[in-house]
């Protein structure tokens, strides 16, 4: 009985490989059949890596290294834009400072009776700037006005045509006339991963400027 069985379901499987090369089995076209074979290859092979796949979804090895070097531009990127925009902003707030300490030289006449040059501010206000800022290259612009209202506070213009200006305004002026004081500094900004740049000026540099107002009094 078992040797008839066996010769039953080879003779079966000859009929279907029979019906199959000949274009239709089980009342399918040969395309199906295909179709078929191909999922049933597919299937057998997933099952057979459904192993491999749970593991590797599994696995957890190396995945803090792969999560840091995902977010590590971006973190390092707003980093140095915090330290960079923290840094800049104690740099103005050190020279705003400076220009309230030289403005009162100028209103009470200290430096116009004592002959005082650009240099000589500089050089007194650089106790409280040197330790961001190189003294020497701290740019003093002192002008008179005959009013508030006519008085100007806006930035000097640092270079013209591509080249650095070097000659700037330094007009003390006299008891009762208004006086602006601006201390002005080229800061180096330092360019950041995502493009984070504060610079305005050529060389990759940010104009800072700390300015006092006031009216000279009588001396």
């Amino acid at each position: 009985m078992g040797e008839e069985y066996t010769t039953a379901k080879t003779g079966r499987r000859q009929r279907a490989l029979s019906e199959m090369q000949s274009g239709r089995t089980a009342g399918r076209p040969a395309a199906e059949w295909d179709k078929l074979g191909m999922l049933r290859i597919l299937a057998k092979y997933a099952r057979r890596r459904a192993r491999d796949i749970s593991r590797f979804c599994g696995a957890g090895q190396g995945a803090t290294a792969v999560e840091f070097a995902l977010i590590a531009p971006a973190f390092l990127g707003v980093l140095i834009a915090l330290f960079q925009t923290a840094i800049f902003l104690f740099a103005q707030m050190a020279l705003q400072t400076a220009a309230v300490q030289a403005g009162r030289y100028f209103m009470t006449g200290q430096a116009q009776n004592g002959g005082w040059t650009a240099s000589t501010i500089q050089t007194k206000v650089c106790p409280t700037i040197q330790a961001l800022m190189t003294c020497a290259n701290v740019i003093v612009v002192v002008q008179n006005y005959s009013s508030f209202a006519a008085a100007s506070t806006s930035a000097p213009q640092l270079y013209s045509g591509g080249q650095p200006v070097t000659s700037f305004a330094y007009d003390p002026g006299t008891p009762g006339q208004i006086v602006v004081v601006q201390l002005v500094y080229k800061w180096s900004v330092v360019s950041g991963p995502l493009g984070y740049l504060i610079s305005n000026l050529p060389n990759s540099a940010a104009e800072i400027m700390g300015v006092s107002a006031f009216m000279v009094e009588p001396y």
